[in-house]
């Protein structure tokens, strides 16, 4: 019998109050929305760093005719000889974060280029002669690039020391600035949640103030009081966070699968699977649970003195 009159009197709520009781459910909904997506992007960050990392190196250009022959720089005193290019590879191998020391020709690289970029102007005029050897140097550790940077850069022979971790990184610091902003986003978004949520609950106490009044006088406990207003919120909230997963699975579904398709867009793109999308739904779902009740329970104590 309580079970049922604290289900009626939610119904009666919600009916009474639509308008705002719509209003919770989109702004919970979007903040939800935009803090699982924060959450993705803050995982597709880290499964690109770490499938990555895992394959870039650190390259060393050598000197050629065509460096050497400038008036200055690093390359001034001519082209890498025979000796030290065999002094450069023993030192490599000797370092202990070294894990493989590969040397790319200038012919090599030469066809490495001509198939990466067949399609440019500047391709047909590219001989083999202007392509710097190099040695292409895999790390143990990716962050200690700047031990072989070091030991290497400006050393005779060598042209320049290059870490690929810093062509990625623009991406990265772009990705972790869009998560912040999500995140800045979601948290104004959750602001007005809050206040709404605790408006709908100010609004749902005065207008039933006769019938609190009345369980008052009868000998209702505050929490028997209390329970419609506070699973009203929590209603809500659960229908907001519903809408938020619905969005977080559409979302991936259009932007990487179908749609805008990104996973056959950029094939060299590790991207996050559905099981992390699954695995953020609980939180989001939980969230959008408590976060009203708490709410509506914080503003009962004010505005329903029982």
């Amino acid at each position: 019998m309580r079970a049922q009159f604290v289900l009626s009197e939610i119904g009666v709520g919600l009916r009474r109050n639509l308008t705002m009781t719509f209003a919770v459910i989109v702004s919970v909904a979007l903040s939800l929305a935009l803090f699982g997506g924060a959450l993705l992007m803050r995982e597709q960050v880290s499964t690109m760093k770490d499938y990555w990392y895992d394959k870039v190196n650190v390259s060393i250009y050598l000197c050629n005719k065509a460096d050497a022959s400038a008036a200055a720089g690093k390359c001034a005193k001519g082209a890498v000889t025979a000796q030290q290019k065999e002094q450069i590879k023993a030192d490599l191998q000797k370092m202990d974060i070294v894990e493989t020391v590969y040397y790319e020709s200038a012919d090599e690289a030469f066809k490495h280029y001509k198939e990466e970029y067949s399609d440019t102007a500047i391709a047909s005029v590219i001989t083999p002669d202007q392509m710097p050897e190099s040695f292409r140097v895999k790390l143990k550790d990716p962050e200690k690039y700047k031990v072989v940077a070091t030991a290497f850069a400006g050393r005779e022979g060598v042209e320049s020391v290059q870490d690929q971790r810093n062509i990625l990184q623009n991406l990265f610091d772009l990705m972790n600035g869009m998560n912040i902003a999500a995140l800045g986003v979601m948290g104004l978004m959750l602001v007005i949640a809050l206040m709404l949520i605790v408006n709908t609950v100010r609004v749902s106490a005065f207008s039933r103030r006769r019938e609190t009044g009345i369980m008052r006088l009868v000998g209702a406990s505050s929490f028997y009081i209390q329970m419609p207003f506070i699973m009203e919120a929590a209603f809500a909230g659960l229908l907001g966070g519903a809408v938020a997963c619905v969005l977080l699975l559409v979302g991936r579904y259009f932007l990487i699968d179908h749609g805008i398709a990104l996973a056959e867009k950029m094939q060299l793109v590790n991207f996050i699977g559905w099981d992390a999308v699954f695995a953020k739904l609980p939180l989001v779902i939980a969230i959008g649970l408590l976060m009203p009740a708490v709410a509506a329970f914080i503003a009962l104590r004010k505005y329903l003195k029982v």
